[in-house]
């Protein structure tokens, strides 16, 4: 690690030693302090919230190759987001990958307010295209007590186009392995309504065999200003994607060609010979308002319908589910202030509602055959929730509490007569204390104490095709947390430092049968001690030469450890949790120059991973150099221009970024892109600007 930690420094020094106009303030990322973050409700400073939370912005996306918000979010602590083949992701936060074999679950995703996560516990994040995304806030730790079940913690996506100013926007990137990404949007309106659409496609010939990725998006979103006390918002997406998965790979596979699809072997078929695959369409209609009742009431409503269609044929069948779903939720704010004291209550509840039915056929080189289950799994999720912040003077006190149901109805429609079992987990109480002291004005420090709860998902209880575990328990865990943060060196460095120290009980785990099913238990209970660090200093800020020099890094140290886990005559008790990296550290270099030069460099390292629960098998650790260099330039006061390109895995690492844990006969590694290149062009054309 120590000579590529040198050659990185050595590319530091030359491109700030080369570097030489302001260009848009957003392409630095700025004094982060002064960040105002949703999490938790707060609408306050990041510096005065109580909780961990990282915040990517428009700047931390666009330092990368314009695809994909993969390595902005693993350049932060804590967070780790896997792609087993192109547009297979899986992400957690400070935790494992244990429950999510494929797709994302055990955390809670909203999307412009709009609860995106389904009443079954899974999220399609796949659906969502690179331009949806303009800021990102992740919170770390459990978000029951607001967010409702989930012990992996909340993330919150804005699409925020309409706070942009008018105009037409188009965006085209090219790179290596036949990837091209074009996209087309239009900003129009005044203050007291704006609208945007927006189109963009993605396609990739893949790095392995049997790797193609198509996807398109279509966004519309509106918001209006009805008069001084009322706004309303609507968002409406399509996704329409598919992508070829290639399967897991044994080590001597791996190390022989790594961009072989999985081979057929004795009697299991290969993924190119069953056209293995995923084809995806998602409908979502999303609709707001905030209304302010008095000068101290405000509520916010949120009510969503939506719709997905998955085909996916395997190895061993055809799935093919449709999955309805509709929900809502409100929360009611009080706030006051008097004198050096203020007061913030919310209040409210979320429900949702899904319907869905799937169908498991044979799989007939990629057509479907016989039928062989079909069933319908109706989920309800809802929970209520208070919260208590008052402030006085230097204190901050947050106590939160949820109470949360579920209830899945599982009937198999194939058996005669139909089957139907009912599934209840409720009572659950979620509560959250924090308490935040500002030591000085611009340092503060906080602990909390918060409980998860999360039980199992649709996908767990009744993995499709495979071996399903009706007895399976919601996880719960006890999460404690000492955070230090804030500006110092007259503000040109920020820092967020925190430890934490999370018990889990029945954690819940994955195993794969012989043909690569998934399958799901309880693994008694778990022991995760972290520490995480981020740091961004400003090296420059303003000159002759530079508009702004920035240079960051996070830092994430993991000890997740099994505290008893007995299966059968194997005891795991005491060994580390697959699947989850003891150390991951990167080093960002930002440099913007007033010509409209700029430059992004990027370091990332990775310890070696546990591929099994008994710590026989670990995939090597790796190291990652990217690089961006660019052109960005207001023209005119009509047209901006961005040219760029790049390279990504520049010391060309042979890697596996997203693991099969447990996999049977050692098929662990989904082997990611070797070195390669990217290039493209951004125009903004603001015919309607009066500037």
């Amino acid at each position: 690690m120590r000579r590529y930690a040198f050659f990185v420094a050595s590319c530091f020094i030359i491109s700030a030693a080369s570097a030489q106009e302001v260009v848009p303030e957003d392409s630095v990322k700025g004094n982060l302090g002064e960040v105002i973050v949703r999490a938790f409700e707060q609408n306050r400073r990041l510096a005065e919230v109580a909780a961990s939370v990282n915040v990517i912005s428009r700047s931390d996306l666009e330092r990368y190759n314009n695809t994909s918000v993969l390595p902005a979010l693993n350049a932060t602590a804590g967070v780790r987001m896997e792609e087993r083949s192109p547009g297979s992701y899986r992400l957690n936060i400070r935790g494992s990958s244990l429950r999510s074999p494929f797709g994302v679950r055990n955390v809670k995703i909203y999307y412009n307010n709009i609860p995106f996560t389904d009443p079954g516990g899974q999220t399609y994040f796949n659906q969502l295209g690179y331009y949806n995304f303009q800021s990102i806030e992740v919170i770390k730790g459990p978000g029951s007590s607001l967010y409702g079940s989930g012990t992996g913690g909340v993330m919150l996506v804005q699409s925020n186009t309409l706070n942009q100013r008018n105009g037409v926007f188009i965006d085209q990137t090219f790179g290596s392995f036949g990837m091209s990404q074009s996209h087309i949007g239009l900003i129009t309106g005044n203050e007291n309504i704006k609208s945007s659409i927006h189109y963009q496609h993605q396609e990739s010939a893949g790095y392995r065999n049997h790797s193609e990725l198509r996807r398109d998006v279509l966004t519309y979103d509106v918001a209006a200003k009805i008069n001084e006390n009322d706004r309303f918002n609507a968002t409406f997406l399509y996704g329409d994607l598919s992508y070829e998965t290639p399967g897991a790979l044994t080590l001597a596979e791996y190390n022989t060609d790594p961009k072989m699809a999985r081979p057929r072997v004795g009697f299991a078929p290969g993924s190119e010979e069953m056209k293995a695959a995923i084809l995806q369409k998602t409908f979502l209609a999303g609709f707001n308002y905030d209304k302010y009742i008095s000068a101290n009431w405000r509520n916010r409503t949120t009510v969503y319908g939506a719709l997905s269609r998955l085909h996916n044929p395997t190895i061993r069948n055809y799935g093919r589910t449709n999955e309805p779903h509709f929900g809502g939720r409100t929360v009611f704010e009080f706030k006051k202030e008097w004198g050096d004291q203020n007061m913030q209550w919310h209040t409210g509840a979320e429900v949702q509602q899904g319907f869905t039915n799937a169908r498991i056929y044979g799989n007939k080189a990629g057509v479907p055959d016989s039928l062989q289950t079909d069933d319908d799994l109706n989920s309800m999720n809802a929970f209520v929730f208070t919260q208590l912040n008052y402030q006085l003077k230097n204190w901050i006190f947050t106590g939160g509490l949820s109470f949360n149901k579920a209830k899945i109805d599982f009937i198999r429609l194939a058996s005669r007569p139909a089957t139907t079992t009912q599934f209840n987990f409720s009572n659950e109480l979620a509560p959250r204390l924090a308490v935040l002291r500002e030591l000085t004005n611009n340092i503060s420090t906080y602990v909390a104490w918060s409980k998860g709860f999360s039980p199992p998902t649709t996908a767990e209880l009744f993995p499709t095709g495979s071996i399903s575990n009706p007895d399976l328990s919601a996880e719960e865990g006890h999460n404690y947390e000492l955070g230090f943060k804030g500006n110092a060196l007259a503000n040109r460095l920020w820092f967020d430092v925190n430890a934490f120290y999370f018990r889990l009980r029945n954690t819940i785990v994955q195993r794969r049968d012989a043909l690569g099913g998934d399958y799901f238990e309880n693994a008694g209970q778990t022991s995760q001690k972290g520490l995480e660090v981020q740091t961004n200093y400003a090296l420059v800020s303003g000159g002759n030469t530079f508009s702004a020099a920035n240079i960051s890094a996070s830092y994430t140290h993991y000890n997740f450890r099994y505290k008893s886990f007995k299966q059968l005559a194997n005891d795991f008790s005491g060994n580390q949790l697959p699947s989850v990296p003891k150390d991951a550290f990167t080093i960002a270099f930002d440099a913007v120059l007033k010509l409209g030069i700029y430059t992004n460099l990027t370091y990332f390292y990775n310890s070696k991973i546990a591929l099994n629960d008994a710590n026989s098998e670990y995939a090597n650790a790796y190291n990652l150099l990217s690089a961006r260099l660019g052109y960005k330039k207001q023209l005119s006061k009509i047209i901006g221009i961005n040219i760029f390109a790049g390279g990504e895995n520049l010391l060309d690492e042979t890697y596996s970024l997203g693991n099969d844990i447990n996999g049977f006969g050692g098929r662990y590694y989904n082997p990611a892109a070797g070195r390669n290149y990217f290039g493209g062009v951004s125009l903004s054309i603001n015919p309607f600007d009066k500037q």
